[in-house]
């Protein structure tokens, strides 16, 4: 088991669902149950699945969960093309949340690796 907490990417990614729910609070209330949804669900995933794989007993499982979060963070970015395509956010506000994925993805893509090879040297 993994003390989650203490990780880099974990930490920023909490960040970034605090960010994304501050943003949809300005989203039509109309997108309750359209985009503001599936932005906050996919988001919140993101973390969630990294603490969930560090709560698991072998490398393989801690990978399945790490490459669940990915995929929800890919999620996350198309979403956030789309609110930017329709204007629900401002661009600069838009440009700060994609440039906070793409770090987590680094970071994500990193952890992925590194735990493979963690896996093959055993």
């Amino acid at each position: 088991m993994r003390n989650f907490r203490n990780l880099i990417i974990w930490q920023k990614s909490m960040v970034l669902v605090t960010k994304l729910y501050q943003v949809t609070k300005e989203f039509p209330k109309d997108e309750l149950f359209g985009l503001t949804s599936q932005i906050r669900r996919c988001s919140i995933s993101i973390p969630s699945n990294i603490a969930e794989g560090c709560g698991r007993n072998t490398d393989n499982e801690l990978l399945r969960f790490l490459n669940i979060s990915s995929g929800s963070l890919f999620e996350l970015q198309t979403q956030l093309e789309i609110a930017n395509n329709i204007h629900y956010l401002e661009e600069a506000v838009f440009k700060e949340l994609y440039d906070d994925t793409r770090e987590v993805e680094i970071m994500l893509v990193s952890f992925i690796k590194k735990v493979k090879e963690r896996s093959i040297i055993k």
